[in-house]
């Protein structure tokens, strides 16, 4: 007989809106999993029990059964303050951290009508894509606990591929939701920049980090990504000048159960980084991507092979805005010993970065969004790979050498951050493994405000390979591991 947690997030929302399961008895289902499995895993920093339950009861009684994800627990990614919950961001200098109001996501899924279980884990302020840092132990891949989770949402994938959680949301500034969902078996999505409100992108340096959700399937994703939108089921907001196309087709949940349409798909495997760093993708993800690719021509898309235009401004800008994003981080000669050593090195690097500086770097970047839409243009979507290796081992990166540090990170992910700069959606489907059973991911790249076609793209891929159906080994734990 399958457990709760063995059911996808959509059938659980059905049973709960048929009364079959109750709000309440499906949060103390997730928080005894919690309390087995988080101590091997380290998937969230700080589990807040008694309060989920408060709100499990506060949302049976109260909150209407009409809202997107009514009754359905998550997870707040640790980088998002939740009023009276510590929030540290990864970061010993926010280790007793608890902040008096909310950010505008928490709001948002609190009126979709979810049940917060805790803080996921995040690396210190998000800031590289693997999730180990000084205040919490490391998350672990649930495929091989010596692994990684990838990053910055490593927590959030983690206690969603290992049935902690049925879906959560994550944030994605240059590949933290698709990493940590490629390492891990997942579906996860980076919307356009815009569209998601409370996560759109619009106001942060270059518009990089925006809101998405991670989840076992397609249908799911689509489910919280519809609950980030719209939490009261109204249509879509959109109160931004500068967005994400309107969404005409209604929720974006329809487009993955209907998982219609035929386009013209791009092939590419050539990186932004390949003209600073030999970029080298592993050969079973390589054959993976082309098999993958195969079976998208069998399903009747179009399919065409394209390489990049040159584009050898783009890294060195890059890696300025990602210093220049650490420059405000509030310590100083006092606290700053409490940063880590590649923290404390953005940081200065970041400070040291004139106005002329920033100022090209981030046209600069303008420069190759708009040229990478017009090289994209010809296409519904593209196909790439999600990662160039596999997970990487626990300590893999260096903790010391920033430069060093840099060049691992690109080597890991060289796919994935020029589609933030882009502003473009994407999402990455779990759509083989390697040889050590590992999860290999590819990545779909739409057009602005494209997730339609992007969901219905993955919904295709899942209806013939089945992958919410494959869980890593630490799901079907009876037995506290020691």
């Amino acid at each position: 007989m399958a457990e709760l947690h063995d059911l996808g997030a959509l059938e659980q929302w059905r049973l709960l809106q048929r009364g079959d399961v109750g709000v309440v008895e499906l949060t103390e289902h997730y928080l005894a999993r919690i309390e087995r499995l988080n101590p091997v895993v380290g998937a969230f920093h700080e589990v807040t029990a008694e309060r989920a339950r408060e709100r499990a009861r506060f949302v049976e009684q109260h909150v209407p059964r009409t809202t997107t994800l009514w009754g359905l627990p998550y997870g707040d990614k640790d980088l998002v303050r939740r009023a009276g919950v510590r929030t540290t961001f990864g970061s010993r200098l926010f280790a007793d951290f608890v902040p008096e109001d909310s950010d505008g996501l928490a709001n948002d899924l609190d009126a979709a009508g979810g049940v917060s279980l805790g803080k996921t884990a995040t690396p210190e302020f998000g800031l590289p894509s693997y999730t180990e840092n000084l205040v919490a132990p490391p998350a672990r891949n649930p495929y091989d606990l010596t692994l990684g989770a990838g990053g910055s949402s490593g927590g959030a994938a983690a206690a969603v591929a290992s049935g902690m959680l049925p879906f959560a949301p994550g944030s994605d500034g240059g590949g933290s939701i698709r990493i940590p969902a490629a390492a891990t078996g997942l579906v996860g999505l980076k919307p356009s920049r815009g569209r998601v409100p409370s996560g759109s992108g619009i106001g942060a340096l270059a518009g990089l980090p925006v809101a998405g959700p991670l989840a076992h399937s397609v249908l799911d994703a689509a489910l919280l990504f519809d609950g980030m939108i719209s939490p009261n089921g109204s249509p879509p907001r959109q109160p931004f000048a500068l967005r994400a196309p309107e969404n005409t087709d209604g929720p974006f949940l329809g487009a993955a159960v209907r998982g219609e349409g035929r386009f013209q798909l791009g092939v590419l495997f050539d990186s932004v980084w390949s003209s600073v760093q030999n970029i080298v993708v592993d050969p079973e993800i390589r054959g993976t991507v082309d098999q993958t690719v195969e079976l998208l021509a069998n399903l009747g898309h179009g399919i065409e092979t394209l390489a990049l235009e040159p584009s050898p401004e783009y890294p060195p800008a890059f890696r300025t805005i990602w210093q220049a994003g650490a420059a405000n981080i509030p310590a100083d000669d006092s606290t700053e010993h409490l940063l880590e050593p590649l923290t404390r090195w953005l940081m200065h690097r970041g400070r040291a970065i004139g106005a002329a500086e920033l100022t090209a770097a981030l046209a600069t970047l303008s420069a190759f969004e708009r040229s990478i839409i017009r090289q994209f243009s010809a296409f519904d979507a593209i196909v790439t790979p999600t990662l160039a290796l596999s997970s990487r081992p626990l300590g893999w990166y260096d903790a010391v050498d920033g430069e060093r540090n840099f060049a691992q990170q690109v080597e890991y992910s060289p796919f994935t951050s020029f589609v933030n700069v882009s502003g473009l959606p994407a999402i990455t489907l779990p759509v083989g493994e390697t040889a050590s059973h590992q999860p290999i991911g590819v990545q779909l790249i739409g057009r602005p405000g494209g997730e339609a076609t992007l969901l219905s793209l993955g919904r295709q891929l899942e209806r013939q390979l089945r992958w919410e159906t494959v869980h890593p080994p630490v799901w079907s734990l009876v037995e506290e591991v020691r």
